[in-house]
């Protein structure tokens, strides 16, 4: 009687078993064939994961979901997914039952002559990186299903949302606000996971949460950096070779304030001068903001003490970047 062998490994959440029959003989040799294939359905379940394109479809999913007493972790992206939004989904399945990802480029965040008709956009690919992440749900909706014909109400919010992008950005954050409460309204989420990178939109974000009163878990996860600093963007794609490289002034300028202050400097003023002069001496760099504030208020500071967020954003060449460091000091 021939022999039984067999391997497995994890694919995404399920467990993918492969064994096989030794044929007769030497005991070296193996006979595979697709019907040898099994999923065990413990202790993962296979996941399936579905596209939607409709807000009715999304609720009637999440309404079996919920049925279940299931939790659901929502992480809200415009898509071309990199790095960073991965760290942001692995987290997600990690903490839930159910892994909803939006993708969808907001209209309304996005002012006069920025790049929404330009920025990038792969369903297909990120299709796939969220099929092999173990995602249950793509909300990919188009901006007519999002925004009904006639849609006048917004969400906006005072003083946080006057400083750093938004000042740069008028109505940018109106925008994002009014997106982000109509997917937690459609996903009714436990968790929703949002990256350091936009450090604004996530302290923007927590501050909505909290004065309208969602039930909702903000979970906010480090930068994901590229093996040279920069900080992993959507647009880093529009860098030419040159620009690429003159991106780092970003991610070593603020290195280097970070160092400064962990050898003693208080004075904040300081901090970003040598900021300022650093980026200014990159040719192909132009400073739209560069500020070192109260991580919680986003009030500049004199003195340099308790929460800090050093905040950055520069237009290398025709592409604008945002970056940061936030430290307890």
């Amino acid at each position: 009687m021939p022999g039984l062998c067999g391997v497995f490994c994890f694919v995404g959440r399920m467990r993918l078993v492969l064994y096989w029959d030794t044929l007769p003989g030497n005991g070296m040799d193996y006979e595979i064939t697709s019907s040898h294939i099994l999923y065990l359905t413990f202790p993962m379940e296979a996941v399936v994961l579905e596209l939607v394109k409709t807000k009715h479809e999304l609720r009637q999913l999440l309404k079996a979901v919920r049925s279940e007493g299931k939790s659901v972790g929502l992480v809200p992206t415009m898509g071309y997914l990199h790095e960073g939004h991965l760290s942001l989904i692995r987290k997600a399945r990690q903490d839930n039952d159910c892994v909803v990802v939006s993708i969808f480029v907001n209209p309304t965040q996005f002012g006069e002559g920025e790049d929404y008709n330009t920025y990038p956009r792969d369903l297909e690919r990120d299709m796939e990186s969220c099929r092999g992440l173990g995602v249950d749900i793509v909300f990919a909706p188009e901006a007519d299903e999002m925004y009904a014909k006639g849609s006048c109400t917004f969400v906006d919010m005072e003083r946080l949302t006057d400083r750093l992008c938004g000042a740069s950005r008028p109505g940018h954050f109106r925008g994002v606000m009014t997106v982000v409460s109509k997917l937690f309204n459609l996903v009714r989420p436990d968790r929703a996971y949002f990256g350091q990178k936009d450090a604004q939109q996530v302290l923007v974000i927590k501050t909505m949460v909290r004065d309208l009163d969602f039930d909702i878990q903000i979970e906010e996860l480090p930068i994901v950096r590229e093996a040279d600093g920069l900080a992993l963007s959507s647009r880093n794609t529009y860098l030419s070779p040159e620009e690429r490289e003159a991106a780092l002034v970003l991610s070593r300028s603020l290195f280097e304030a970070k160092k400064r202050i962990e050898d003693g400097e208080r004075n904040a003023e300081l901090i970003r001068s040598g900021i300022v002069d650093k980026i200014s001496s990159q040719p192909l760099a132009h400073i739209d903001y560069a500020e070192v504030v109260d991580a919680e208020t986003l009030e500049p500071l004199r003195e340099i003490k308790n929460g800090v967020l050093i905040a950055l954003a520069v237009r290398i060449g025709r592409t604008r970047l945002i970056d940061n460091i936030k430290m307890e000091v």
